[in-house]
């Protein structure tokens, strides 16, 4: 069996840690020769996406196919890319997951949010995501492709959670009252794509969080916590001074459920909460 990634990163290293055990095999593209190395480091066939023949043959080879990369301008890089390839390759893998953003459904004031609800992205970055949705739905109803979309809040892990942020003195601890976030630990999010490769859907859509949604000052001080130091001050959210990115964050405020994912796939989070996560992280940490 074998997997082709359009944008290797942080969340597709993790769907391969837990694939190529079970006798996966995983290509992944790359626009510049420097990075055949990177990936040869790790045991990933690096695929250019300049060279179509290389392209194509890789498209044939693939039963899964897992889209990561964001959208621009002009929508999804991996859409424009890839379709035109599966199409003269006469390629159909069996399942194609695009990886999309609960920034879909924008301010919910608190609220409960599901697969179901109405999408009403309010940043440009969600709205290039309601697109590029749109766009990989009905480009797998007209080829018959079996296209699955998840929709994934702030993801964290081994070298990516608030540990690294309190090492270095970085770390804040906002206050916006009433406020919650969702989050996923990365490896909870990779054994959510698993179980849809065992079970894929052509339209699937799925929340992958874990169960409770919280304030971030909530999770900073935990983790300061278990690293034994003293929790970063409280700072007002007006008082923050934050950049327009991290702005556009907290303009957000939504509980999203889970319940269908866990439903249909038969996946449970193994982190139902920044609990249980973070104290893998550092045990994790503590074993290498």
């Amino acid at each position: 069996m074998r997997l082709l990634v359009f944008g290797y990163g942080f969340s597709a290293r993790a769907l391969a840690r837990r694939l190529v055990p079970l006798g996966w095999k995983v290509s992944a593209t790359i626009r510049r020769p420097a990075d055949r190395a990177r990936l040869d480091v790790e045991g990933i066939r690096p695929v250019g996406v300049g060279n179509r023949r290389e392209l194509e043959r890789a498209l044939r080879d693939a039963q899964a196919v897992l889209v990561t990369a964001p959208p621009d301008a002009q929508g999804c890089p991996g859409l424009r890319t890839l379709v035109p390839a599966l199409a003269t390759a006469k390629a159909f893998p069996d399942w194609i997951g695009y990886l999309s953003t609960t920034g879909v459904y924008g301010d919910r004031h608190g609220g409960w949010v599901t697969e179901r609800s109405r999408l009403a992205a309010q940043s440009l970055e969600g709205a290039r995501r309601v697109g590029a949705e749109r766009d990989w739905l009905e480009v797998g109803r007209g080829m018959g492709l079996t296209v699955q979309v998840f929709r994934l809040p702030g993801i964290y892990g081994h070298g990516r959670s608030g540990f690294e942020r309190l090492r270095s003195g970085q770390a804040r601890r906002i206050v916006s009252p009433g406020q919650v976030f969702s989050r996923i630990h990365v490896d909870d999010l990779a054994a959510g794509l698993a179980a849809s490769i065992a079970r894929p859907r052509a339209g699937g859509i799925y929340n992958l969080c874990d169960d409770e949604p919280c304030p971030n000052s909530e999770v900073i001080a935990y983790a300061a916590e278990l690293l034994g130091l003293p929790p970063p001050p409280a700072v007002p959210l007006a008082e923050a001074d934050l950049s327009p990115a991290a702005l556009r964050f907290y303009a957000e405020n939504k509980r999203v459920s889970n319940a269908f994912a866990k439903a249909e796939l038969r996946w449970r989070p193994a982190y139902p909460s920044y609990r249980e996560g973070l104290a893998a992280i550092l045990a994790a940490e503590a074993s290498i």
